[in-house]
Parts: C-alpha cells; sequence; structure tokens
C-alpha cells in the first residue's frame, strides 16, 4: 500500500466531503430511477434497471471507500491529519469499475435501440474492451510515478486503447442513432455524447495528476476529488440522461404514463 501524505483540516474535509456528497448522489439518484420506470414505455425499462444497477454498485463502493478514508487518517494536536497506519484501500474504485464500466455501455446502447443482432455483437466487443480498460488501468494507479515515461504512464497507455475504441464506436453510434429522431430526442442524443465525451475524458485526465507534477497532497486530492466529480456525473448524471433519452423517445411514440404494458 502507498503512503498516505499528511493533509491538511482543509485537505482532509475537501475529500471526505466529497465522498459524502458521492454516496447520497447514487442512492437518490438511484431511488429516482426506480421511481420513474414505470414513466418509459416497457421497452426502455431495462436501461432504467441497469442506471439503478450501475448507482446501487457505485454508492456500496463509496460507502466502503468513505470508510477506509476515514480509519486511514487520525487528527494531530495541531489540526492536521496524520496517516493512522492503517492502509487506505483506494482499490475499491477499481473493484467498481470492473462491474460499472460494463453496465454504462449496457444501458447506452439498449437505449439506442440497435436491431438485436447488431446490439448483441457491439455489447460484447465493448464489454470485453471495458474490462480490459480496467485491468490494465490499476497496475498504473498504484505507482504514484511522475514521468509520463514510466510504468504509471506505459500502463495508462494500454488502458487508453480500448477506451478510445469504446468512446469512439458510441460517439459514432449516439450520432447515428440521432438520425430519424424528433427534435428533443436528437437534442438529448447530442447532449448525452458531449457527457459521454467530458466524463469518459476526465478520467485519464485524473490518472495523469502525478504527471502534472502534483505529489503527496496535492496528487491525492486531485485523484480523490477527481474522480468522485467524474464518477457522479458518469452514473448519476448520466443515468438521468437515459432516463430523458427513455422517456422523449417514449413519448414520441405515443406512450402515456399510466397505459399498460399490454397496451404500449
Amino acid at each position: 500500500m502507498l503512503e498516505q501524505p499528511t493533509l491538511t483540516f482543509g485537505e482532509y474535509t475537501l475529500v471526505y466531503n466529497m465522498l459524502s456528497f458521492a454516496i447520497a448522489a447514487m442512492i437518490f439518484s438511484g431511488l429516482f430511477f426506480v421511481l420513474a420506470r414505470d414513466r418509459v414505455a416497457p421497452k426502455y425499462r431495462i436501461s432504467l434497471v441497469v442506471s439503478t444497477l450501475v448507482v446501487g454498485i457505485a454508492a456500496y463502493h463509496y460507502l466502503r471507500i468513505f470508510n477506509s478514508w476515514e480509519a486511514a487518517y487520525m487528527i494531530t494536536d495541531a489540526g492536521n491529519y496524520i496517516a493512522s497506519g492503517k492502509p487506505f484501500n483506494d482499490a475499491y474504485r477499481y473493484i467498481d469499475w470492473l462491474l460499472t464500466v460494463p453496465l454504462l455501455v449496457v444501458e447506452l446502447v439498449l437505449v439506442i435501440g440497435l436491431a438485436k443482432d447488431k446490439q448483441s455483437s457491439m455489447l460484447t466487443k465493448l464489454v470485453i474492451a471495458a474490462f480490459l480498460m480496467i485491468l490494465l488501468g490499476y497496475p498504473g494507479e498504484i505507482l504514484m510515478a511522475d514521468s509520463m515515461f514510466s510504468m504509471r504512464g506505459l500502463w495508462g497507455l494500454l488502458s487508453t486503447i480500448p477506451f478510445i475504441y469504446i468512446v469512439y464506436i458510441l460517439w459514432v453510434e449516439l450520432g447515428t442513432a440521432m438520425e430519424g429522431q424528433s427534435g428533443q430526442v436528437q437534442v438529448l442524443f447530442r447532449n448525452i455524447r458531449l457527457l459521454l465525451l467530458a466524463t469518459w475524458g476526465f478520467y485519464p485526465i485524473v490518472y495523469m495528476a502525478p504527471f502534472f507534477g502534483w505529489t503527496g497532497a496535492e496528487s491525492e486530492i486531485a485523484i480523490q476529488v477527481g474522480y468522485s466529480i467524474a464518477d457522479v456525473l458518469a452514473k448519476a448524471g448520466y443515468g438521468v440522461m437515459i432516463y430523458a433519452i427513455a422517456r422523449a423517445k417514449s413519448e414520441a411514440e405515443g406512450y402515456e404514463v399510466g397505459q399498460s404494458a399490454v397496451s404500449a
């Protein structure tokens, strides 16, 4: 385990509060997805089920990260936080991503509405790529090297290959899915493309924090806060966008809230 840097009161509480915010965002967005499920046509409900699974898994792991962060530090008489001797287990993030990133891919592909044969083939390739992206990124994450030409940089580069593949395929398919849709649905597809690019693009920037000369407390804070923000946007925010698309497509197809699954 990496040695934890000494933090000021403000640095420690910033991470503490950000982790707490992430937990709340995941739990209550999941509650929203459950309550909103019947407001979309039956064929789109599976996307909301997957969204609920994503934030549920994330909420559990953020609770574990929060508890580990709290246990890893103790406050001194001077008001600073020093390592307690208990390791901070940041590997929970990668366990979470190993489960949630493939599901994020699934929920988006499902709401696009591809033909079943194409959907099945694409999901298989994208899920495999998602697993490779996470597995290749983890060895570098635990190495706090400050050079891009280090082993951290090498593992990051290898992880970037499946990352680019996933983002490219989803970007292209979302663009194709926009064609022939109503004006509102087109706007929502455009917005989720931008959210995809912004959130997924944020992860490698945080991963490279040590390369920017940030070390010790600076690097730790950038990584913990950066990943937490990205996770909230990429999971809770992403799920809300998925719901908006499913709702707009349901309305465009004539579905009304309260309509039975049979009549839909």
